[in-house]
C-alpha cells in the first residue's frame, strides 16, 4: 500500500503573522507583517521542504530567480540601501526564505533584524501594500520572463 501524498499547505507559524501577495511559478510570496521593512517571505510550494536542498536542482535554480525577482522589486520599489536574504527556520520548520530591505538609518541597522524588534502591523496600510508589493513583484517577473 503507498504511502498517501502530502500536500502542500503553508505553515500556521508563517499564515499568522504576513498577507498573500502573489504566486510565482515555485513560490507563494508573503508580506511579512511588519511595516518597519519591505519584507516578503517566499514558500516553495513543495510539502515536506525544510531546507534549500530539499528542493530538485531544477527548483533551487527557480528559487533564487524567485528570490533575485523580489529582492530587485524591493530594491527599486522602495529605494532601499541593502537587501538582506535569508533562509533561516529556527522557529518555523517549513522552507521558507526572507527577502528584506533594509535602509541605513533603519532603526537597527547595520545589526541583523531577525528577532531584533517588536513588529509594526501595517493594519489599515496592509491593502494598499500588498498591492503595491504585487504589483511591483510583477512588475519585475515580467521583465525576467520577456
Amino acid at each position: 500500500i503507498a504511502a498517501p501524498v502530502e500536500t502542500f499547505q503553508i505553515s500556521p507559524q508563517l499564515t499568522a503573522s504576513t498577507h498573500k501577495v502573489c504566486s510565482l511559478p515555485l513560490c507563494d510570496v508573503l508580506l511579512n507583517d511588519d511595516k518597519t521593512w519591505p519584507w516578503v517571505i517566499l514558500v516553495p510550494r513543495r510539502a515536506g521542504a525544510v531546507e534549500i536542498h530539499d528542493l530538485s536542482d531544477t527548483q533551487q535554480v527557480e528559487l533564487v530567480r524567485e528570490i533575485s525577482t523580489c529582492s530587485r522589486a524591493i530594491h527599486t520599489e522602495w529605494n532601499v540601501d541593502k537587501m538582506n536574504v535569508g533562509a533561516l527556520g529556527c522557529v518555523c520548520r517549513q522552507l521558507h526564505v526572507h527577502v528584506l530591505g533594509r535602509f541605513t538609518h533603519d532603526m537597527l541597522w547595520p545589526a541583523p533584524v531577525w528577532g531584533a524588534s517588536t513588529p509594526k502591523p501595517y493594519g489599515t496600510e496592509v491593502k494598499e501594500t500588498v498591492e503595491r508589493m504585487a504589483a511591483c513583484v510583477t512588475r519585475e517577473w515580467e521583465k525576467r520572463v520577456q
